[in-house]
């Protein structure tokens, strides 16, 4: 089983060595078939393809461990970026080790490492959430931990959240330092840092698109005070 990291938009940022697997395996299995059809298209690649997700998945999941038990090869793939990371890919992979299946890691592009490291924050550890409430009450409840965090959190987005997620934020926390990433890796790529307050009111008349991370910067640990001895 290879799991095999894809682009997150440009589909030039797919490595030599995904594309020779690509070429290679008996089956794909893909998140999305359109879009990896597309990608594999660009790079003029012929390949059986499988729908893995986002139903039914305990299905797939045996009808794959048959095919790779009986000696095929199989790659997975996520619509963009790394397969588990905010992806029901860790089902198969899980499935695969308890039948003690060979298991290969390509790595590839990932959005929350991308944004991370445009951010500019302090990143010797952060914290990641792909799965966010979509209810703006269930969304301000999980907040708070969220920006307890005193290391940077990245969000991955979910469509059309991110305008109601950014005015939680800057009602929370307006001095917070954020950095919104916006198409990452494509020609209409851009990245805004500011504080929440200042980040809210440049996006308020603004639809922002669909591939959009979040990078909030952690939370300032709070110094103690001291007391001047007596005497």
């Amino acid at each position: 089983l290879y799991v095999i990291g894809v682009p997150i938009g440009s589909p030039d940022d797919l490595s030599l060595r995904a594309r020779t697997l690509l070429r290679r395996v008996e089956v794909v299995a893909t998140e999305d078939p359109q879009a990896t059809q597309r990608l594999l298209s660009h790079h003029r690649i012929t390949a059986t393809l499988t729908s893995y997700g986002p139903t039914h998945i305990e299905g797939k999941v045996r009808i794959l461990i048959d095919r790779l038990k009986a000696g095929a090869s199989v790659a997975l793939v996520s619509d963009c970026g790394m397969p588990v990371i905010s992806d029901p890919g860790d089902r198969l992979i899980a499935a695969a080790h308890q039948e003690e299946i060979p298991i290969r890691s390509i790595p590839g592009p990932s959005a929350a490492t991308a944004a991370l490291a445009a951010s500019g924050f302090p990143a010797d550890a952060f914290h990641l959430y792909g799965s966010l409430p979509s209810r703006r009450d269930a969304l301000a409840r999980r907040l708070p931990d969220i920006l307890a965090h005193t290391h940077p959190v990245v969000l991955l987005c979910p469509p059309g959240s991110a305008i109601t997620l950014l005015a939680e934020i800057a009602r929370s926390a307006p001095r917070r330092q954020l950095a919104v990433a916006c198409n990452l890796s494509l020609p209409t790529e851009s990245l805004y840092r500011g504080s929440a307050k200042q980040v809210c009111r440049r996006f308020a008349h603004t639809t922002l698109p669909d591939a959009t991370t979040l990078v909030i910067a952690g939370q300032t640990k709070k110094k103690r005070r001291t007391h001047p001895r007596s005497g």
